[in-house]
């Protein structure tokens, strides 16, 4: 993939995206349509007015993308991606999804892909999840008593949990890939802890260094790809997300005995981006009587773009898991 990113074909009608774009606009805000005089562009210079979006309680628009079943949905799936990614890398995900009837959706977070904002940079990690919780509600309302499950990998996985404990009987089920649950011990020492928080107070741009795609898989084709994808964020991770990012972690440490749905986690042993210590941690703590941790001995973070044989055993489980949760839920005696 080299230069600007195709545009995406609309996965809903465009009606549906400029509908989308009014009720989301947070309140106080000016109703007219901001593309009436000049129009809002991606940071890789698309119109926004030709992509889906919706647009967030701060006014800044974010790239969204759905893809819908051939069939009448059964459910509904929102995926978070992690740090420095974007929501298009889940589309094999996605598509084999569909394939069960779900009506899978994600956007792109802020400062991320083809979303508005700094790259990686937010205010405060909440953002996050107040953004997921937008979209969820407008995907709710269009598609009423469906099941709706959560899917987040690495800080996705961190968001989808603060989601989960935030509106605990919302959802059918969870799926987490390799989460951010805890701190990675060689990264997080207290030193480097204190050095980081009084970095924050004056030098909060400055960065502290890339992820070594080399970490992400051993598949490398994956790297690869990875690597020269223009959408990915390639420079460093500033002070004030790291700062964020432990803020989050320590939400998660006090949220997680507030998890009650049914989990499916996922993670390699050797992860070096996420300590899979945070997967035991969530199966310890939860309080989810339906809760399954597979462990992959050396695969490595992003188990969805492993080597083959890892990949489709990790697909395989979460098609599998989803299929049963979702036959649980039409099961079941509606409220």
């Amino acid at each position: 993939m080299k230069g600007a990113p195709p545009r995406l074909p609309l996965s809903v009608p465009a009606a549906t995206a400029l509908r989308t774009e009014r009720v989301s606009a947070a309140p106080g805000h000016s109703s007219r349509m901001p593309e009436e005089s000049s129009p809002r562009k991606t940071p890789q210079n698309v119109p926004y007015q030709d992509l889906p979006h919706i647009v967030n309680a701060d006014g800044q628009y974010l790239f969204c993308r759905y893809w819908k079943p051939a069939a009448k949905p059964r459910g509904l799936v929102f995926v978070a991606h992690g740090a420095g990614e974007h929501c298009c890398r889940y589309d094999d995900l996605a598509q084999m999804l569909t394939g069960i009837n779900l009506f899978v959706f994600a956007h792109d977070h802020v400062g991320h892909g083809q979303s508005e904002g700094d790259r990686m940079v937010v205010s405060d990690f909440h953002v996050f999840v107040r953004d997921s919780l937008q979209h969820i509600d407008l995907m709710k309302k269009d598609h009423p008593g469906l099941p709706v499950f959560l899917l987040g990998h690495s800080m996705g996985g961190a968001i989808t949990i603060l989601v989960a404990c935030e509106r605990p009987n919302d959802f059918s089920g969870l799926v987490l890939i390799s989460p951010l649950v805890v701190a990675n011990p060689e990264v997080a020492t207290p030193i480097k802890v204190f050095a980081a928080k009084v970095l924050n107070l004056v030098l909060p741009n400055l960065s502290l260094g890339a992820i070594d795609p080399s970490v992400v898989s051993r598949n490398k084709k994956e790297v690869e790809s990875y690597a020269t994808d223009p959408l990915v964020h390639h420079g460093g991770m500033k002070v004030s997300f790291v700062i964020q990012l432990m803020n989050a972690i320590a939400k998660i440490e006090r949220s997680l005995p507030k998890l009650t749905l049914p989990i499916l986690v996922l993670h390699g042993s050797p992860d070096k981006l996420c300590d899979i210590k945070g997967s035991y941690l969530l199966m310890d703590t939860a309080q989810s009587q339906d809760k399954t941790l597979k462990v992959y001995d050396e695969a490595y973070h992003a188990l969805h773009k492993e080597l083959p044989e890892v990949t489709t055993s990790v697909l395989k489980e979460i098609l599998t898991w989803m299929s049963q949760k979702v036959s649980a839920a039409e099961k079941a005696p509606h409220s």
